[in-house]
């Protein structure tokens, strides 16, 4: 069992480590380790703990409400519900459980701070290490199951993207796009969780309010989809690096795009400069190459060109919308098969014009897979 497997490897990574508990809060390396995900978690102030001792058995501590889904998913020895209001809540069995520890590990920037509070009193001389270097690691390579996920949501993004560009005109609004996307994404999901997957409780829906800016909006890269009327010539810029989450797998996919025609030499000039900034970096896309390598072949264009140095050229994704490694100067992280990487090409005038494309990537024994598509010639981004 694939669960069963990685707690394996993270009780050996404890052992290594002398670590004789492991407290993990983040919600989604509880999926990671478990396949149990709860959807209420900190957003509604009920913590979910997930507790891996060196060589005792798993505890997974969780609101009582979510007991049914917890049954069903978790893969662990043991679940402990709790509830609003009664006794000590999440807070009474953890003290058992720290009793045999002398050495506790946790993600600390990932743990509630209502959490990390309670568990700082209760100590009591014990040893606090961080977790995040073996779980970042661990979660670094991914599974052959994990690259199947990857690669349907590829499909999900693509049926996404091809919806966007097909909603876009003249007179329309942002948010009619939004919808045609989540409404495409939606139903690639709902076919491909039907083809593929027996999992009753993943959901194919988009849940992420759609990245675009059209016109004057342009130069914000996280504008959400609003009641703009979007007119020719204009450029309009879609972002998928929040929708692309099939069975929780997350994806980075961008586009810009133009209405009609692309009429403004300046805009068509650094819109080329994206393309040629994503070509470079694509260039030194492989295993055996360093993560901030990748970056700086994409930062010489846009700086060669005269422009600032730029944001990171991408991030990891899996589970999570940012792991290790980052494309950016300083991660030294040596690229290796299986890992799973959005490569973005970007150039920015401020209050003028933006333009980035981006796709996401499985790094392979000979370079890389791509897994998103959608043209990106300049006269093929004219709608």
């Amino acid at each position: 069992m694939m669960y069963d497997q990685r707690l394996k490897i993270l009780r050996q990574h404890m052992a290594d480590s002398d670590i004789d508990l492991a407290i993990i809060t983040d919600d989604d390396t509880v999926y990671y380790l478990t396949g149990y995900y709860d959807y209420l978690h900190m957003d509604f102030g009920r913590p979910t703990l997930l507790l891996v001792p060196r060589e005792a058995k798993t505890l997974l501590i969780t609101p009582s409400m979510e007991i049914d889904m917890a049954e069903a998913a978790a893969h662990v020895d043991t679940i402990v519900p709790w509830n609003d209001g009664m006794g000590e809540e999440w807070r009474q069995v953890l003290p058992a459980a720290l009793q045999s520890a002398a050495t506790v590990a946790i993600q600390p920037l990932q743990m509630p701070a209502i959490v990390r509070q309670f568990l700082d009193q209760q100590m009591d001389g014990r040893t606090v290490k961080d977790l995040t270097a073996i779980i970042s690691d661990m979660r670094m390579i991914k599974s052959d199951q994990e690259l199947g996920l990857a690669r349907h949501a590829g499909e999900v993004a693509n049926a996404m993207m091809q919806a966007g560009r097909d909603a876009i005109g003249d007179g329309v609004a942002e948010f009619e796009v939004a919808l045609a996307t989540a409404e495409a994404g939606t139903r690639k999901a709902a076919q491909l969780l039907n083809q593929h997957y027996q999992d009753g409780c993943m959901s194919p829906n988009t849940h992420f309010l759609q990245i675009m800016a059209s016109g004057e909006e342009i130069t914000k890269p996280h504008h959400r989809a609003s009641t703009r009327i979007m007119r020719r010539g204009e450029p309009v810029f879609l972002c998928f690096c929040g929708m692309t989450n099939f069975h929780r797998f997350k994806l980075g996919f961008d586009r810009t795009f133009w209405i009609g025609e692309c009429a403004d030499d300046a805009q068509a000039e650094l819109y080329e400069l994206a393309v040629a900034s994503q070509k470079a970096a694509l260039a030194v896309l492989k295993p055996g190459v360093t993560a901030e390598s990748v970056h700086a072949a994409y930062a010489e264009v846009i700086q060669g060109a005269g422009f600032d140095y730029p944001f990171r050229c991408g991030r990891a994704t899996g589970y999570s919308f940012l792991e290790k490694p980052e494309l950016v100067f300083g991660d030294k992280t040596i690229l290796q098969p299986g890992m799973v990487l959005a490569v973005d090409g970007s150039v920015s005038l401020a209050k003028t014009f933006r333009a980035q494309v981006g796709d996401s990537f499985i790094i392979t024994s000979e370079g890389y897979e791509q897994i998103t598509h959608h043209p990106k010639a300049l006269d093929q981004m004219v709608v």
